[in-house]
C-alpha cells in the first residue's frame, strides 16, 4: 500500500559558526536557512505567517524574514493579501516543468494510465531514496468514489511498501546486507502486518526475487494492498523504480492482483524487462 504521504518538516540547521562571521561555513548555514524556509513553505499550501515559520525553523525572526525576502526576489516565494507566505509561481513553474520533462515520467505515464483503466485502482511509479520511497507519478482510476490520497513527491518507509520492498530486493540480496540496512534503527510498524525485523524483511525480499514481484498485504495501512513490479526506465540491468497497482482490499483483493501479475507485465512491456 502506497498512499500516505510522510513528510517531516526541515529541522533548523546546526552550526558551530555564526553566519555573520564571514567564513565559508557561515555562508553555507545562511543558504541552509533559506532552503529550510523554502521546504517549510511547501507544507502550507494556504500560506503561513512569519511567526509560525520562525517557531518551526527555530531561527530568529529577522533571519527568517531575510530568507523570505531572498526567496521572494527570486520568485520562489510570495506573500498574499493576508500577509501569509507561500510558494511562488516561479518555483511551481520550474518544478512542474522539470517533472514533466523527466524521461522516466514520459515513458512510464502511459503504462500507469493503462493499468489504472484496467484495474480501476490507483497506480504509482516510485523510486528508492535511502530508507524511503518517493512517488514520481500517480494515476487515479477514471471512475470510483474512493481514491487513495497519495501525492507526487510524497514519501513512505521502504520496508512498509510494495515498491520499496521490490527495489530493496534488488539491492539487499543477503541477510547480512538486510541486517546492515536495518542497523540500529527501529523499523516503524504501520499496521500489525508490517515487517519490522531484519529476518522477516530478508524472507520477504528473497520471496520477491523468486516470484519477480513484491506484495504489500496491508503493511502500510489497513484496507489497502498492492502488487509491485520493477521498471527499467534509465538502466538496462538495475530497476530505476517500480510500478505498483494499489488497491482497496474490499473491491480488489490481493489474490486478484497476484492472478493478474503476468497481465501487468505485458502492459509494462519493454519497461518491465531487464536488458543484459
Amino acid at each position: 500500500m502506497e498512499h500516505k504521504q510522510m513528510f517531516d518538516g526541515p529541522k533548523a540547521p546546526k552550526s558551530q559558526t555564526s553566519p555573520e562571521d564571514g567564513g565559508d561555513t557561515g555562508r553555507l548555514v545562511g543558504s541552509d536557512r533559506v532552503l529550510a524556509v523554502l521546504k517549510e513553505l511547501a507544507r502550507y499550501p494556504d500560506g503561513v505567517g512569519l511567526d509560525e515559520l520562525t517557531r518551526v525553523i527555530g531561527s530568529p525572526k529577522p533571519t527568517v524574514h531575510r530568507a523570505l525576502g531572498a526567496l521572494r526576489r527570486a520568485g520562489l516565494a510570495d506573500q498574499d493579501a493576508r500577509g501569509q507566505y507561500l510558494l511562488g509561481d516561479e518555483f511551481l513553474r520550474m518544478a512542474f516543468a522539470h517533472h514533466e520533462a523527466r524521461p522516466e515520467h514520459i515513458r512510464v505515464l502511459p503504462v500507469l494510465q493503462a493499468l489504472s483503466e484496467r484495474f480501476g485502482e490507483t497506480v504509482h511509479y516510485a523510486v528508492l531514496d535511502g530508507r524511503e520511497v518517493v512517488y514520481r507519478a500517480k494515476v487515479d482510476p477514471p471512475t470510483g468514489a474512493v481514491r487513495l490520497t497519495s501525492t507526487v513527491g510524497g514519501r513512505n518507509p521502504a520496508h512498509t511498501t510494495g515498491v520499496g520492498k521490490l527495489l530493496l530486493a534488488h539491492r539487499l540480496t543477503t541477510f547480512d546486507e538486510v541486517e546492515a540496512w536495518v542497523g540500529d534503527a527501529t523499523l516503524e510498524r504501520r499496521t500489525p502486518q508490517t515487517l519490522c525485523t531484519a529476518a522477516d524483511l530478508h524472507r520477504d525480499l528473497r520471496a520477491t526475487r523468486e516470484r519477480g514481484y513484491a506484495l504489500d498485504d496491508q503493511e502500510n495501512e489497513a484496507g489497502v494492498n498492492c502488487l509491485s513490479l520493477p521498471v527499467y526506465a534509465t538502466s538496462p540491468a538495475v530497476p530505476s523504480g517500480a510500478v505498483s497497482v494499489s488497491a482497496l482490499t474490499y473491491r480488489t483483493p490481493l489474490r486478484t492482483l497476484v492472478d493478474a501479475a503476468d497481465e501487468i507485465r505485458v502492459l509494462l512491456g519493454p519497461l518491465g524487462e531487464p536488458h543484459p
